[in-house]
């Protein structure tokens, strides 16, 4: 059992690493933020930003697979496991263009933030997204988010993988970067952590038989595991 998170001063976020070559020349999407930015600016990242109050009222193409729903359950109010998805899927959308969906129609109004996605013709889909790392950032921070990271094989899109132009300008330098490489650039250690472990699954397999909970509160900074 996990120690109740106080979350007062933290927003939840989901992050996305999209693999592409798994087989061949494994290579993951990842882009630079500003200079400006008040959290990591300047550093290379993978798509991602903090769950919206809608986020959990968006319709899915289908449900989540049942270890990746479980696993967001834990030390989570249970309606959040569609939001981190639909959340990943959607900061998916804006920072690169690309688009995780079916073919279909909503059967609600698309709140904003999804207005542009659903005029796409499309749901968000959560098949092939499988839960893989968490991590709350320490305190002291100017922002503080306990993020979910997602893996999904990057051919599950619709679409050109090397077209962005739909993207917003939150991420600079958007690039397909070989798993090898991406050590060589500005990352945040946490960033270090995950490619560490998308390596390790790369070998073992998914869905992983526990999820790594990078732990960061004022008792010191803990790596758990999430059954």
């Amino acid at each position: 059992m996990l120690n109740t998170i106080d979350k007062s001063a933290v927003r939840n976020a989901a992050t996305v690493i999209l693999l592409r070559d798994a087989a061949t020349q494994p290579k993951v999407l990842m882009g630079q933020r500003g200079a400006q930015a008040a959290f990591m600016p300047n550093k290379f990242v993978f798509p991602g930003g903090a769950v919206d109050a809608v986020d959990g009222t968006i319709p899915l193409a289908c449900p989540i697979n049942s270890a990746c729903d479980a696993r967001l359950r834990v030390d989570a109010d249970a309606s959040l496991a569609q939001a981190f998805i639909a959340a990943a899927i959607r900061e998916v959308w804006e920072e690169t263009g690309l688009i995780f969906g079916s073919a279909g129609a909503w059967a609600i109004e698309p709140p904003k933030g999804w207005r542009g996605f659903a005029a796409s013709g499309h749901l968000p889909d959560p098949s092939g997204f499988n839960f893989i790392f968490r991590a709350l950032t320490p305190p002291g921070k100017p922002r503080r988010f306990d993020a979910r990271f997602f893996l999904v094989e990057a051919d599950r899109a619709v679409g050109d993988l090397d077209d962005f132009s739909r993207a917003e300008d939150e991420l600079s330098h958007l690039q397909w970067i070989p798993l090898e490489q991406a050590k060589q650039f500005d990352l945040p250690f946490v960033t270090e952590v995950v490619l560490s472990e998308v390596s390790g699954l790369l070998k073992t397999g998914l869905p992983p038989q526990s999820v790594p909970f990078f732990r960061n509160d004022e008792s010191g900074s803990k790596l758990l595991r999430i059954e």
